[in-house]
């Protein structure tokens, strides 16, 4: 038995909808991300020295917990040396302190392993906004 509309629905209703037919309202939304304070002091750096960063973060850690962070306290030098964050409202020291204030965030949580991975998302977030940048 062949299923067919009922009464006061259109044959185009019962049948699935197909690969790239398009809605009929043309509505547009506009995704935009909302940073919070210490991801927007995240640095936009030349792509070789993000690149550094992310290293110094995930090569070194076996070594010691400080060195954890190395990428991000580094990162944290690039803003005095004049990179950009989207923090453009906030002093350039204020923007330093952030960083700085990360790092030490990523060494106080080592310990239960949200440092080591917040430090590894950080290096990656430098080398992604380093990529945009160029």
């Amino acid at each position: 038995m062949d299923p067919s509309p009922k009464d006061g629905e259109s044959a185009a209703a019962a049948e699935p909808s197909r690969a790239g037919a398009a809605p009929s309202s043309g509505v547009v939304v506009q995704v935009r991300e909302k940073k919070g304070p210490l991801r927007a002091a995240i640095p936009y750096m030349p792509f070789p020295v993000a690149v550094i960063c992310l290293f110094l973060t995930v090569a070194l850690t076996g070594c010691c917990v400080a060195a954890l962070s190395l990428g991000t306290f580094v990162s944290a030098f690039t803003v005095l040396c004049g990179a950009r964050t989207d923090l453009p409202d906030r002093h350039m020291c204020c923007v330093f302190w952030l960083n700085i204030a990360a790092a030490l965030i990523q060494i106080l949580t080592a310990i239960v392993m949200v440092g080591w991975i917040m430090s590894i998302f950080w290096g990656m977030d430098m080398v992604i906004l380093a990529s945009k940048y160029s």
